[in-house]
């Protein structure tokens, strides 16, 4: 009998225990009892650049840190996981690694998992009041893993030579250091990963990841804000919103890339917005958009409204350097392959900027007269108000009423690289999808709501109170 209470006794000791070290690992509490769910889609993604970029306190460092330490233990839920990994934790300066990345890894990292720590500065004892070198880990395939701490006010020299299997920027790096540390993930096929506030404008990370300029198939971006962080309090988020001006929530807030006049679509949310390709029934084809260009690019989208009136932008040919002959075959044979209308001869309609009237010296014929000559029956009285055409787009944007196919990368492009200039005007450039998206929108009728319709007994009931209100006042 005292055997059996000596066992209990022992294993109720052994649960508070376990208990005990479950409460203080915080890896083990990492999105567990509040879940973060942009943090999980960001260690979800098996992209080999991935990026957040997020307000201030929205939990973007956070998820950072748990995967270096995923990728370093070998733990990692959602990717096949090694052993001996060597990868760099870049920050600013070397103070800005010490107060908050080395700060958060330190805080996700059970001291038992810590092989040897090297210190740059300060001592190993107190490690988190110095600024690390190197923190080698116990990996749990039995091997070592090692997580350097770099320094972008060292240098590009300083980042020359090593083979990585990842690299973390906590905050954008300059060019020369990404561009070297892409470099050094290139024969073991390793991550780039960043978690940043984009406070500095439309850097070369606005071009070569939110734009994604060279069509890269391994960047992956997500945004992340005060409201997506579930231990933030909503009456603190609330009442510093309303403290800060509109171009400060845009980056601190909302994590978007800003300039002084600011962007033109900011509803267009690239995750609601862009949809993958379906089988559109033939009931919903709509019309065919044109802005033509010769030395500029040619834009032309297919679109498709449903019977909520939600338009769909279906397909898209955009070239330039080529003349109408060209492209009245691409747009035709676009046609073909979806199944387009057409009338007995083969022509297919379309909307196109009514500048395609004017005749030029270099042709005696106009560019509408070229596309008729050449099957494409375009209709030049378009609606080109700009400020009217874009107040229509943002609404329907706004209310989730308008999506892109992901097959449309022009016009996804440009619509993220709006921008507003002087005088509350667009900056006139690189917008061709956009002002045929414009003449296409304004071509829709507008919804009007329609009046109230009283039953026969709202009727009769509203003649009684008028005529109890005549007598109350004779």
């Amino acid at each position: 009998m005292s055997n059996s209470k000596d066992i209990a006794l022992k294993i109720l000791q052994l649960n508070r225990e376990l208990d005990r070290r479950k409460n203080n690992d915080r890896l083990a509490n990492y999105n567990k009892v509040k879940v973060h769910k942009k943090q999980i889609a960001f260690h979800k993604c098996k992209k080999r650049n991935r990026w957040v970029f997020g307000g201030n306190r929205s939990g973007k460092t956070e998820c950072g840190a748990v995967e270096v330490i995923y990728m370093a233990r070998g733990i990692h839920p959602y990717r096949e996981n090694r052993k001996n990994l060597f990868g760099w934790v870049v920050s600013l300066s070397h103070e800005v690694q010490r107060d908050v990345a080395q700060k958060k890894i330190l805080s996700y990292l059970n001291p038992d998992w810590i092989e040897r720590i090297i210190m740059h500065e300060g001592r190993r004892d107190s490690a988190e009041n110095g600024i690390i070198d190197q923190l080698i880990i116990k990996n749990v395939f039995g091997g070592l893993s090692t997580i350097g701490f770099k320094s972008c006010d060292q240098g590009r020299e300083k980042f020359q030579g090593s083979s990585l299997d990842f690299v973390w920027f906590d905050e954008e790096p300059p060019k020369d250091i990404y561009d070297e540390c892409k470099m050094r993930v290139l024969d073991k096929k390793g991550d780039i990963f960043g978690t940043m506030t984009p406070l500095k404008g439309l850097t070369f990370i606005y071009d070569e990841i939110y734009m994604n300029k060279y069509g890269s198939k391994e960047v992956w971006y997500e945004f992340m804000e005060w409201a997506d962080n579930p231990f933030l309090d909503k009456r603190e988020i609330k009442a510093l919103t309303e403290s800060l001006s509109s171009d400060v929530i845009e980056a601190r807030r909302y994590g978007r890339f800003c300039v002084q006049s600011g962007l033109v679509y900011t509803e267009f949310d690239e995750n609601v917005h862009v949809i993958d390709p379906f089988p559109v029934p033939k009931e919903w084809f709509n019309n065919i958009s044109i802005d033509p260009g010769l030395n500029n690019p040619l834009s032309c989208h297919f679109y498709a409204v449903d019977y909520d009136d939600n338009i769909y932008v279906i397909a898209e040919h955009f070239e330039q350097g080529k003349d109408v002959c060209y492209h009245s075959k691409k747009i035709k044979e676009i046609a073909k392959r979806l199944g387009w209308p057409t009338d007995k001869n083969g022509n297919v309609s379309a909307l196109i900027d009514s500048a395609a009237n004017q005749r030029t010296l270099a042709s005696i014929k106009s560019v509408s007269e070229l596309f008729y000559e050449n099957g494409i029956l375009v209709n030049t009285k378009v609606n080109k108000d700009i400020f009217t055409g874009i107040s229509r787009v943002k609404q329907y944007f706004k209310s989730n009423k308008i999506y892109v196919f992901k097959s449309c990368p022009n016009l996804i492009r440009e619509i993220k690289n709006y921008w507003w200039g002087k005088d509350d005007v667009p900056i006139k450039k690189d917008d061709h999808a956009l002002d045929e998206l414009r003449y296409f929108v304004m071509s829709r009728p507008k919804t009007e709501k329609k009046p109230y319709q009283m039953t026969e007994v709202e009727r009769d009931k509203a003649k009684l109170m008028r005529r109890l209100n005549r007598q109350r006042r004779g």
